[in-house]
């Protein structure tokens, strides 16, 4: 499989721009969520298999081509003033795209594709937030997303967490604005500020400034937790494999018996890599398969014969909302496949395929695909729920009207970054007098004042005193039970059992 695969040669002006763009492009935007569209290009027709109607769609495409092109002439004659014919092609091409009401569909100016080609420097200026689109049933314009923070950059120092909204950038609010124009306001020159107003649940709403660095791609991390070895991935890049490989003959070394993946917060990454590290846990076999409209899209990519984790290893992977694209094509297969244990929340739900073109020094992206689990389920828009269900607390109304007075009060900031040697007892002095003043429970506020340090310093690669989904893992691994819950049910067997109940409930 390449990842430089081109359109076909009857359209040499139509290229696929090489994927090497296109993943470190998803850095930006989503998880990638648009960022693994690698399969082969897409076929000159539809294939359709009436003649009589692909004939005809053909010259009701031909029609309208010429009725566009008839108003662009006649705007560019008739119009009270001149018209820059570079701004009617871009409001036609964005008017398509949004025709389509898909938000990875998209047309990109030429200042966007040239911020696009600035990516593939492996760096970027920005604040660091893999960003997404969130439906309202109001139907209004879609909010603007938190999908997760990448580690170590301002938009995770500043505290911002996977679900929160975007309601303001610089005072303008995103309710009209595009993903790509959110994302170019979000992007800029390393050091200057960019102000969010951010919106945490309902009723909780917080302003914060954020200066701009240079956003490097981050790949895993890992460690051992007693015999367990413990691997986070953090995206999917052409680094990723060789780094997990990297991580398991480290655990190997250190004789561990049993294993966790935790793909929390990874937005995706390249296809490629997630095919591979999957088939670091799986001897060959499906993966994923990608299904469209065109022939050539539809594919199915197996793991290869290099297995590196014992299948006699226990493995449970953690999953939640910030699992997106790439990172549920790997949980999805090892569920499916009955070589792991889901523990967390459900995930994100990106489930289609997107690919980007060049087109006269603008461009385009383009949904062309679906991709499916094993047991051939689509996880598109619904996610992949976990075999174990575990959740962070929530917070009460009452909560979170006395953490929204904590947070715009800056007191835990203000307090870390006055005391960056603070002892525990000191720690502890002053959440209790916090506990006092605000009312809130004192192991919330022992952990909102761990996440601020922690910010301010590398973070330990794993909490054992807060972060109940991890805890939740080690218990099942060691209570013994792990044996006596495999394999598990498959996606499809799931959205079958699903399916029966809402219609014997209809």
């Amino acid at each position: 499989m390449s990842d430089t695969d081109s359109c076909s040669d009857k359209n040499p002006k139509l290229k696929k721009i090489p994927f090497s763009w296109v993943w470190i492009a998803a850095t930006i935007t989503l998880c990638v969520v648009f960022s693994f569209g690698l399969v082969p290009v897409a076929a000159q027709g539809s294939g359709s298999p009436n003649p009589a109607a692909g004939a005809s769609q053909n010259l009701q495409a031909r029609r309208y081509t010429s009725i566009i092109q008839n108003v662009f002439d006649f705007i560019q004659r008739n119009y009270i003033r001149e018209v820059d014919a570079q701004v009617l092609f871009e409001g036609a091409m964005r008017g398509m795209f949004e025709a389509l009401e898909d938000p990875y569909s998209v047309f990109m100016p030429e200042s966007e594709m040239s911020a696009l080609r600035h990516t593939t420097q492996g760096s970027f200026g920005g604040v660091g937030l893999y960003i997404t689109v969130s439906g309202r049933v109001d139907g209004r314009h879609p909010y603007v997303e938190v999908a997760s923070p990448i580690e170590g950059t301002p938009g995770w120092r500043a505290g911002i967490n996977p679900g929160d909204l975007i309601i303001r950038i610089d005072g303008e609010s995103t309710d009209t604005l595009s993903m790509d124009e959110v994302l170019s306001r979000l992007r800029g020159h390393p050091g200057h500020d960019v102000e969010l107003l951010i919106r945490r649940t309902e009723g909780l709403e917080f302003s914060v400034t954020l200066t701009r660095a240079v956003i490097e791609v981050p790949t895993t991390r890992h460690a051992m937790i007693g015999d367990t070895g413990y691997l986070r991935l953090i995206s999917f890049t052409p680094m990723t494999v060789a780094r997990a490989r990297d991580a398991i003959n480290y655990f190997k070394s250190n004789n561990y018996t049993s294993m966790i993946l935790d793909l929390r917060n990874n937005h995706g990454g390249l296809l490629s890599a997630a095919v591979e590290v999957a088939g670091l846990f799986l001897d060959g076999g499906p993966v994923v398969r990608t299904r469209s409209r065109i022939a050539s899209e539809n594919r199915i990519f197996n793991a290869g014969r290099q297995m590196l984790v014992d299948p006699d290893i226990p493995l449970i992977v953690l999953i939640n909302r910030g699992s997106a694209s790439a990172s549920e094509i790997v949980a999805g297969a090892l569920k499916d496949r009955g070589r792991a244990f889901l523990v967390g929340e459900n995930t994100f739900g990106k489930g289609s395929v997107q690919q980007v073109y060049p087109l006269d020094g603008a461009g385009f992206r383009l949904t062309t695909a679906h991709y499916y689990t094993p047991s051939d389920a689509s996880i598109d828009r619904v996610g992949i729920p976990p075999d174990r269900e575990v959740s962070f607390p929530q917070y009460t109304p009452e909560e979170v009207q006395r953490l929204n007075e904590l947070l715009r009060a800056n007191r835990i900031r203000d307090f870390v970054r006055e005391n960056p040697e603070a002892t525990t007892a000191h720690i502890d002095a002053f959440a209790m007098s916090l506990e006092q003043e605000f009312g809130l429970q004192l192991p919330l506020i022992r952990r909102l004042i761990r996440s601020e340090r922690n910010r301010t310093v590398v973070a330990p690669v794993y909490d054992l005193e807060y972060d109940v989904q991890l805890l939740e893992a080690l218990h099942i691994l060691r209570s013994g039970i792990f044996p006596s819950l495999m394999p598990t049910r498959t996606l499809r067997a799931l959205q079958d059992e699903r399916a029966l109940e809402d219609a014997l409930a209809s």
